[in-house]
């Protein structure tokens, strides 16, 4: 009995009796993948993991990032069910990633939808002439400093530019058509950038249910058979970097911002102070 004791209390998420509902939570702009993949995966393995709910409260972010969480999600839901819940906001690429779930499930408040794609360039040309900077640029094709910030941009590259953003945003517009079982001009007609309530959202059907976190794991539970109150299990916290516990998670998002590390946006950009 002792043994068994200690088993449970350090055992964490190695519980050894039990179905579990198994919780992924993507938080704040989605920069990469690699962390939210691996749970996923290892969760997606796991015999005694039935459901696995994802937990969104984020404004979206990288184009590349989003896509690559949401096809490892579409790969485990091909085998046992996934629930995304909503929390405060949960839009662009926070939805593209809630698309590959079985069931979504926001509160009547969340912020969601901003279906598309974004890329923001500045032109700070006249300002360096003011101050007496000058910049200079060698390059290996016409296009290849397309978006410096020492010029404007040619009628051309803006062409380029937004080829390459009707395409993603095609991209995104299938996901939803395909996943959420809509015709594609009903969700074109909505794929405007704009943001929804979750009521609204359910209303159009972008979501399935409205309820909280806790009604999302009830909701995961019986769709796979669980009876009673499920053994809910979460990811091992990593530790924190000195960045962040000096400055915390915002400055670290900022500083991944000024970075430039985006490119194509998912992301509803007014969204990322909750």
């Amino acid at each position: 009995m002792l043994l068994l004791f200690f088993t449970v209390i350090l055992g964490g998420n190695s519980l050894p009796f039990g179905d579990k509902v198994a919780v992924v939570e993507i938080e704040g702009i989605i920069t990469e993948s690699n962390s939210i993949n691996k749970q996923i995966k290892e969760y997606g393995e796991r015999d005694d993991v039935k459901v696995i709910v994802v937990r969104i409260d984020s404004p979206g972010g990288g184009v590349g990032p989003s896509q690559e969480v949401y096809r490892e999600l579409k790969k485990v839901s091909a085998k046992k069910k996934v629930v995304a819940s909503m929390g405060s906001v949960a839009a662009s690429g926070g939805y593209y990633i809630a698309a590959a779930a079985n069931k979504i499930v926001a509160n009547p408040g969340t912020i969601t939808g901003s279906i598309g794609v974004i890329m923001e360039f500045a032109n700070a040309e006249e300002l360096l002439k003011k101050i007496g900077f000058k910049g200079y640029v060698i390059k290996s094709g016409e296009y290849k400093d397309i978006g410096s910030p020492f010029r404007g941009m040619k009628d051309e590259e803006k062409k380029l530019i937004q080829d390459v953003i009707d395409d993603v945003y095609k991209q995104f517009v299938d996901v939803v058509a395909e996943n959420r079982r809509l015709d594609i001009n009903a969700v074109k007609k909505y794929a405007d950038g704009r943001i929804f309530s979750g009521t609204q959202a359910k209303n159009i059907g972008l979501v399935d249910e409205l309820g909280n976190f806790n009604d999302a794991i009830d909701i995961a539970a019986s769709m796979v058979g669980i009876k009673g109150k499920p053994v809910v299990i979460y990811p091992e916290k990593r530790g924190m970097g000195l960045w962040e516990l000096i400055f915390g998670n915002t400055a670290n998002q900022l500083f991944e911002r000024l970075r430039g590390n985006y490119g194509l946006l998912y992301i509803f950009p007014y969204g990322i102070n909750r």
